[in-house]
Formats: structure tokens, C-alpha cells, sequence
């Protein structure tokens, strides 16, 4: 039994249903959780989200409205300690106001003299320099600062934080762990959007109860972007049962023009051409990616009859069950971070697109190079880079485990260091 319990606030972008964000969340809360059979000590997480009753039934724990700061100042007062973070949460190119969100949560936890700890951020792009004095301040008064890249510390360095004080972890998602159920595939009431126009879908997926296949009818809620769609359990689409390679795909909307996208859509279209594979999109944050997967498969149009076909994720929140999507897959297609460093921790041979730095510092650390950016994707490059993963996956397995290995030892560094921070405090 632990002999002694703390209770610490936990600041992200949790409770907006993103799937990578809410991996980190799922993520810190194991790490620590571990730390209580490992070092006798109790810490009762208090989460601020933006759905607090979504974050409490998801996760098990208290959770409060992010934006009621009156609330927040009191649970300040009552709790022992704060997390900021992980993810991107210092940086300025989605807004002016993030980074005073986040600087003013760490600034109530040290008006109420809590001791504050700078989980795993990938810290930047700032481009606002008058930014610069205010993180340098927060982050000189807090108790421990820890950033995912070499990038993000050297950041900090140049705001004038000094380099001992900063501690180079790596993301907190790379230590999250499959669901038990993922072998029995329990989740059977999940489903998969199956895209296809020219396959006899009952014959294609053995389907034994014609009944199980349903077509939706045309509506206001109808997905034009399909010549026609159908909705399966999602056990009827994993590579063991049809026998392709899984290429995931998690992609988003950034570049206005879509000419990203419409790299990707061609790069996919020449591959399933080629051989026959399995094009599963992973919508990582609803309904955004949903909608930019929806834009992919229309301009990839009909694959015809050499047996390739298109399927869908639907709805899939909660982290870990997106972690077994990912591990039904052959082959990972990064836009989105997590969905890159989803494959990474499961040794699923990747490639990531880059539209913003967080990407290309990821892949840094694995000694990859970005297949694309986000306002180019050459579609014969892209091709030739998915075949040549496909053949050469063991190859790449064993050239990407020692990195990959390092990073996971990385990850519990930071939980680890906040159950000694309050063991001495004893």
C-alpha cells in the first residue's frame, strides 16, 4: 500500500476528442500510475479538459472545466503539484492566445507556491519574440522541465533557459501499451467504412450474413465523396482476415491549396495500381480528419478490379484502440505526430509528411527523412518509397529498434522523477 498520496493538476489540450492528445493524457496518467508499485507513493491526478465529464468517465479520474479559472485557482490551493503538458503546447502558429493559456495556468500553480513540471512539451514554433521573456520566467520558477527534442531544448536555450536544467525525454505516448483485448478484438460493435464500387462486397470479405452489409440511404448526412459506401464490423477488416497490407493513413487539412493531400491521393491511387493492398484511413481528430480522408478518397477515385480497396475508422477515441488500429498495419502514412509515433512504438515501418516541425523533429530522432511536406508531396516518390517499405519491413525493424528502444526508456523519465521530487519531500 502506498504510504503517502499526493494530488497533481494535469494541463494539455485534453477533452477535444483528439486521439493524439489524448494518447499523452493516457500516456502520463500510466506512467504515473506505475510509479505507485514502484516507489510507494500514491498521486491522484486532477485533469483540466475542455469536457470534463468526458475526461472523467474516459479516464477514471476528477476532472474540471479548463477555462473556470475560479475553480482552478481553489483546486490550485488544495493540490500539491501541476503537470504542463505534454504535447505542443507552447507555440503561436495556431494562435495568440495558447501560450498565454498555458503560461497563465503555470502561473496560478506558482502564485499558490505548487511546485510545477514541465512534462515532455515540444516546445515552438514561437515567432513572436515578446513570448520569449514570459516562457523564460515560468520556466525558471518551475521545479522541472522536460521537452521531447533536441529542437525544443534548443529553443529554450536560446530564450536564455539554461541547458542543465533542461531534461530531453521523449514523447510520453511512446510508453503507451495495447489494450488487453486487442488480440480477441472484443470492440466488435466498432465499425469500418468500407469504399468501393466494384467489388461485391458480401464476396469480398466472406461475409457470412448478407444482413451484416448496409447501405446507407441518400440523405443530408449522406458522404458524397464515395461512388457508393458500406458499413461492416470492423473485424471484417484486418489484414489477417483479407489477407493485404494495411497501409494506414492519418492526414489532415493545412495546406489551403491541398496540394499535400492531392500528392497523397495520387502517390495511393499509383500504389493500389500496382499491388493489391488495403488503404485504411485513421481520422485522428474528429471531424476534421474525417473530412480530409473523405477529400482523399475522392480525388483516389475508383481502384477497379485488381483487389485493392479503401476502408475507414470510424469514431475511434479512445487512444489505446487506436493504438490497435495502427497495429493491424503494415505500413504508417504520417501527417498527424501521434499516428507516426503510434507506428514508431509498435515497430510498423513509417512515413511522415511535414507540416510543421514537431513532425520533422520526430522523425530526427528515428534518423528519418520526411517523404513529403506540406506543400509538396511528389506521388511517383511516395510509391516507391511505400513499395520499398513493404518489402524491405524487416530490414527496417532492425535498423530503427535501438532508437526506438531508446525512446521508451525515455518516456517514464519524466513520471519517474515527479514521485522522487515528493518522496523527498517527506
Amino acid at each position: 500500500m502506498a504510504s503517502q498520496s499526493v494530488q497533481i493538476i494535469i494541463s494539455g489540450y485534453y477533452g477535444f476528442r483528439n486521439s493524439g492528445d489524448e494518447a499523452v493524457l493516457k500516456s502520463i496518467l500510466n506512467s504515473l500510475a506505475a510509479q505507485e508499485a514502484a516507489e510507494g507513493i500514491r498521486i491522484v491526478p486532477v485533469v483540466l479538459s475542455n469536457d470534463p465529464e468526458w475526461t472523467a468517465r474516459m479516464y477514471n479520474v476528477r476532472s474540471i472545466h479548463r477555462m473556470k479559472l475560479a475553480e482552478i485557482r481553489q483546486l490550485m490551493k488544495e493540490s500539491d503539484g501541476m503537470i504542463s503538458g505534454g504535447g505542443s503546447l507552447l507555440q503561436d502558429s495556431t494562435g495568440l492566445l495558447t501560450i498565454p493559456y498555458y503560461l497563465g495556468i503555470v502561473h496560478i500553480a506558482q502564485w499558490a507556491r505548487k511546485p510545477v513540471f514541465i512534462y515532455a512539451q515540444g516546445v515552438g514554433p514561437v515567432q513572436r519574440p515578446f513570448f520569449f521573456k514570459w516562457i523564460r520566467n515560468v520556466f525558471r520558477k518551475s521545479a522541472y522541465i522536460s521537452v521531447r527534442d533536441q529542437e525544443s531544448a534548443a529553443l529554450l536555450g536560446r530564450m536564455g533557459i539554461e541547458a542543465e536544467r533542461v531534461s530531453v525525454v521523449a514523447d510520453p505516448v511512446m510508453g503507451l501499451t495495447l489494450p488487453e483485448t486487442v488480440a480477441t478484438h472484443a470492440d466488435g460493435k466498432r465499425a469500418t467504412v468500407l469504399h468501393t464500387a466494384t467489388t461485391d462486397l458480401t464476396k469480398k470479405l466472406s461475409i457470412n450474413n448478407p444482413s451484416d452489409v448496409i447501405v446507407p440511404a441518400e440523405g443530408p448526412d449522406h458522404d458524397q465523396t464515395s461512388d457508393a459506401i458500406s458499413t461492416i464490423p470492423s473485424s471484417h477488416g484486418s489484414k489477417e482476415d483479407l489477407g493485404l497490407p494495411v497501409i494506414g493513413i492519418s492526414i489532415r487539412f493545412w495546406d489551403k491549396q491541398r496540394r499535400e493531400l492531392d500528392g497523397i491521393a495520387d502517390g495511393l491511387k499509383k500504389l493500389a495500381a500496382a499491388r493489391p493492398v488495403h488503404l485504411r484511413f485513421l481520422p485522428f481528430h474528429l471531424p476534421e480528419d474525417e473530412q480530409a480522408s473523405a477529400y482523399v478518397i475522392k480525388r483516389i477515385g475508383d481502384l477497379n478490379a485488381n483487389g485493392s480497396f479503401i476502408s475507414t475508422a470510424q469514431q475511434v477515441t479512445d487512444p489505446q484502440q487506436m493504438l490497435a488500429e495502427v497495429n493491424k498495419c503494415d505500413l504508417m502514412l504520417g501527417m498527424r505526430l501521434h499516428s507516426l509515433i503510434y507506428a514508431a512504438s509498435l515497430q510498423v515501418p513509417l512515413l511522415g509528411i511535414s507540416y510543421d516541425p514537431k513532425i520533422d523533429q520526430f522523425l530526427n530522432r528515428l534518423h528519418i527523412q520526411p517523404t513529403g511536406t506540406s506543400t509538396a508531396v511528389n506521388s511517383d516518390h511516395l510509391q516507391a518509397e511505400m513499395m520499398a517499405l513493404l518489402d524491405q519491413s524487416p530490414q527496417w525493424k532492425h535498423e530503427k529498434a535501438p532508437y526506438i528502444e531508446a525512446l521508451k526508456q525515455d518516456a517514464a523519465s519524466p513520471a519517474q522523477f515527479i514521485a522522487h521530487y515528493f518522496l523527498k519531500q517527506r
